[in-house]
């Protein structure tokens, strides 16, 4: 599969309607990001299962802004609707290959289970520094 050019009107669904999403924040003028386009077009032909997507940070500004998107390229890693990976930096192919490896063995059950540990317990952390 090709990369997805995603914009700020289709960045919810891509995210909702697939399992495994790659998002990586560019823009055209970014050296590090024309390095690591190739390493990410490369992946998304070997992992067809996995969406690759691409978010044009100069185009996308609120959607850059909505994720505080500060250095560019930022890769994202989302599986099942739940933001797993965020970092910025240009990965080399091998460092990516071992991160999609990771988000596929990830027991999404215990993930989803910590979540809600950490959402039942932000309240009580807030109510206590108030």
């Amino acid at each position: 599969m090709a990369t997805l050019a995603v914009t700020r009107e289709n960045f919810d669904e891509i995210v909702e309607t697939h399992d495994v999403v790659l998002v990586d924040f560019w823009a055209s003028w970014c050296g590090p990001c024309r390095m690591f386009a190739p390493v990410f077009e490369k992946a998304s032909v070997t992992y067809p299962d996995v969406v690759f997507a691409k978010v044009d940070t100069e185009a996308e500004r609120d959607l850059a802004a909505r994720f505080g998107i500060m250095s560019i390229p930022t890769l994202m890693a989302f599986r099942d609707q739940i933001l797993l990976y965020a970092q910025p930096g240009a990965l080399p192919a091998a460092a990516l290959e071992d991160l999609i490896g990771q988000i596929r063995a990830l027991d999404m059950d215990e993930v989803r289970r910590k979540v809600a540990e950490t959402a039942a317990e932000r309240p009580a952390a807030d109510a206590a520094t108030a």
